[in-house]
């Protein structure tokens, strides 16, 4: 089907009122709504690395600058680095005998299993162990930025004392007690404030602590003049570092493949996604790295029927077509559905009319031992019209819906309403009702069925 390889030709809009497609939205089963990526709320759980799965918290993957502290990649192509053994013979002298005998000793180095790249390539000598050997490149810029860093926490944490300071700043009172008369104790409340306000002022930082950094950067006037190998010397492509291998490596940026260096790995994240008007879980994956199940799944592919379109079709102006949709139910409860037209001002996307049909079509709950079983009595329980419905199968349906298209070039493309039935689960665990209560929800969906035919 052509939906399964192009998923813009079947958009939900969201209640926000943004178009996307159905794989990217979930349903808020508390709201009774379709969420977006923009209509959530995204929570970072955790931080892994892909290649050897070490999960860490958010604060160490700080720490470590958002790189896996044991996996490589590679600077020329990005894949991950492998670990290569080689043996080296080794001499080791010996006073008691006239020749020196060999013994072989085992060396680590770096390689590519994509592109064949080396450490040998860059000249980096070999390591004499396994993994954590090779040595960190040392950045000239970094003297520069930690006396900036250590300005700027400086004037964050004078910013914290005066803020906790101004908390309690005494207050002027029209009304004095004499500490013979206390009878509530609020001369003792008052003092004990006025202690803590001097405290936090004998803590804070004064102005003559926090030194203010001298600026080291300039602006350019003039450049270097280009070697004269430039415009001599022709240009060999094989030896000059591209504009993503420079990029990879920000605080270096080679210009030659000699000066590749090998590569932290980057930290990939695991986020939950939450809901902003009722902030329940939407999405909320397992910890471990290891487990691809989620404790809460709510993608509106499980719970909202699909629409998909089943064969291409020839459109020409105002000449009416033939075009059949599948609607499947992915849900464990028969459904009945609607499919309505959309009434008031033609939206500009629009470029056909569509024919619909107005009776109530009621789908089978999804069964995945019924997919292999074409001899089910289910299909022969409703009387289909064929001239609106092609084909039943499952928990799948094939109708028929009449386009018209009225512009000359461009896209087809219809929008209507789908109105279907929804069993809301949570309510059924509160509740001592076994069957759960049905809820009717509107989705107004645009379909790009085809291009005019010139």
């Amino acid at each position: 089907m052509s939906t399964y390889i192009d998923i813009n030709l079947v958009k939900y809009v969201c209640s926000c009122g943004k178009k996307q497609p159905f794989c990217r939205l979930y349903l808020c089963r508390h709201c009774s709504e379709l969420r977006c990526v923009d209509c959530v709320q995204h929570e970072g759980d955790s931080h892994y690395c892909s290649h050897c799965l070490e999960n860490m918290p958010s604060a160490e993957a700080k720490m470590r600058k958002n790189r896996c502290s044991r996996c490589l990649d590679c600077p020329a192509c990005g894949n991950t680095l492998m670990t290569r053994a080689t043996n080296l013979m080794v001499t080791t002298p010996d006073a008691n005998k006239a020749s020196t005998p060999t013994t072989p000793k085992k060396m680590y180095y770096l390689a590519c299993g994509f592109c064949r790249w080396t450490t040998r390539d860059v000249a980096i000598p070999d390591q004499t162990v396994a993994s954590g050997g090779l040595p960190e490149q040392e950045n000239e810029a970094n003297k520069l930025i930690a006396p900036l860093l250590e300005h700027y926490h400086l004037l964050a944490q004078k910013e914290k004392t005066e803020k906790e300071r101004k908390k309690y700043v005494k207050r002027r009172s029209h009304m004095y007690y004499a500490a013979e008369k206390d009878k509530y104790g609020l001369i003792s409340v008052a003092m004990k404030k006025t202690s803590l306000a001097s405290a936090l002022t004998t803590h804070s930082l004064k102005e003559d602590e926090v030194k203010m950094v001298e600026p080291v950067a300039g602006t350019v006037t003039d450049f270097d003049a280009l070697p004269a190998s430039v415009y001599t010397e022709p240009l060999d492509v094989l030896t000059v570092t591209t504009m993503s291998q420079r990029l990879a490596n920000c605080e270096f940026q080679p210009v030659s493949m000699l000066g590749l260096y090998p590569l932290r790995k980057h930290l990939l994240l695991r986020k939950s996604l939450r809901c902003k008007e009722c902030e329940h879980n939407l999405i909320k994956p397992d910890y471990n790295p290891l487990s691809i199940k989620f404790k809460i799944q709510l993608n509106a592919i499980n719970f909202v029927p699909d629409i998909r379109i089943q064969s291409p079709a020839v459109f020409m102006k105002n000449k009416e077509t033939l075009v059949c949709l599948t609607v499947s139910n992915p849900s464990v409860y028969n459904m009945a559905v609607h499919l309505l037209p959309v009434e008031g001002a033609v939206d500009p996307l629009v470029t056909a009319k569509i024919d619909l049909p107005r009776q109530e079509i009621v789908i089978w709950k999804r069964d995945d031992a019924a997919i292999y079983d074409d001899t089910s009595q289910l299909q022969h329980e409703i009387r289909d019209d064929p001239s609106l419905v092609a084909f039943r199968k499952a928990n799948k349906i094939g109708l028929y819906v009449r386009v018209t298209p009225f512009v000359d070039t461009g896209d087809v493309t219809v929008n209507f309403h789908v109105k279907h039935e929804y069993r809301n689960t949570t309510a059924t665990i509160q509740s001592e009702v076994k069957e759960p209560p049905v809820v009717w929800l509107d989705h107004q969906v645009f379909v790009t069925v085809g291009k005019i035919q010139q």
